[in-house]
């Protein structure tokens, strides 16, 4: 059935690209990967089917993730795979859908308006950007109203993002470019530095997911990684354990939680107490590294939680605020956000 218009909500991660739709709910979780052809520019495949090729394609055809930390490293890519995802929910309506996209508390104004004109050119009306923590606290259903603090932490694919919220507003922002995708390198290093083998990243993320830690384990787990030798180019496995893994997580673990402890810094005493009252929040798919919580109420002593489904909270939070489009800036939001606060 035909549609005049609907509003849309976008999680525009580096991994993955979530949608969600007004009155519906989340309508599309794929990857953010896009397959096309190298001579014709054409793009063959988006998403999963697009991912399922990475590592696998012949010489014409070429699968690459168009955003890189949080951002839009490829314009054209990106704008071809949105418009393709949106031509998927909104191919007979009449007028072009409103768009809420969450973008990383860090981003600069030419990053917003990359962001705004690819997603105009995919084809939206009018578009709305919300900075991932505050969109992870709507999604959250937290309080935000009410003039108290709380922490919010979003470790996406490409960025993590911490931020202070109060009063339906960011007090303190902070994001670095380390996020679930670092990990993951991570492990493809240690795999090239001490078994002198290549492994992809489909594989890199398995063993993440299956043995990676960010605080010490109880027992030691382990899994095999299988790849390619870089001497004989022959197939081979190596076998890792979660005691290896830790040890290299932990620098960019602590990367993060340095990031976490520098926003507390630079919290008002008033804030920072309602925070340790209320406890930190983590969301983002990153976020589901065994042991985020207990490294970061360790390392700050502040007790933290992880939300029920992080990967989502984001995209759920785009969706609330479609409720409330009329009262949102249209356009950039970064620089004026940053002269409001130094006033």
């Amino acid at each position: 059935m035909p549609k005049f218009s609907r509003d849309l909500g976008i999680d525009l991660g580096t991994s993955n690209v979530l949608i969600y739709e007004s009155g519906k709910g989340i309508v599309l979780r794929e990857p953010s990967v896009v397959a096309v052809d190298k001579h014709s520019g054409k793009v063959l495949q988006i998403g999963q089917a697009a991912s399922n090729m990475l590592g696998r394609t012949p010489g014409n055809v070429v699968a690459l993730h168009p955003l890189r930390d949080g951002v839009i490293s490829d314009y054209e890519m990106t704008e071809k795979m949105l418009a393709a995802m949106l031509r998927k929910l909104s191919r007979f309506d009449f007028v072009k859908p409103r768009v809420v996209v969450s973008v990383p508390s860090g981003i600069s104004e030419v990053e917003e308006r990359a962001v705004i004109q690819a997603t105009m050119e995919a084809g939206a009306r009018r578009v709305y950007l919300l900075e991932e923590p505050f969109a992870a606290a709507l999604g959250l259903n937290l309080d935000l109203s009410v003039p108290s603090g709380q922490l919010v932490v979003d470790i996406g694919g490409g960025t993590t993002d911490a931020a202070v919220l109060t009063m339906n507003n960011v007090a303190l922002s902070a994001s670095v470019k380390v996020a679930g995708d670092t990990f993951s390198s991570e492990i493809i290093r240690i795999l090239r530095r001490r078994y002198n083998m290549l492994c992809g990243s489909a594989v890199a993320e398995r063993v993440k997911l299956t043995i990676g830690s960010v605080y010490r384990r109880g027992q030691t787990i382990s899994t095999i990684a299988k790849g390619r030798d870089l001497k004989t180019g022959l197939p081979r496995e190596a076998e890792l354990n979660s005691d290896e893994i830790f040890d290299v997580f932990r620098r960019p673990a602590r990367q993060i939680t340095d990031m976490i402890l520098s926003v507390m810094e630079q919290t008002t005493p008033e804030l920072a107490s309602d925070i340790a009252a209320s406890g930190i929040t983590l969301t983002g798919g990153g976020a589901q590294l065994w042991g985020f919580p207990e490294l970061i109420a360790e390392r700050t002593g502040i007790a933290c939680r992880l939300a029920e489904d992080p990967a989502t909270c984001v995209v759920e939070g785009c969706g609330k605020s479609l409720d409330w489009l009329s009262q949102m800036q249209e356009g950039t939001i970064n620089l004026a956000r940053k002269k409001l606060l130094k006033e």
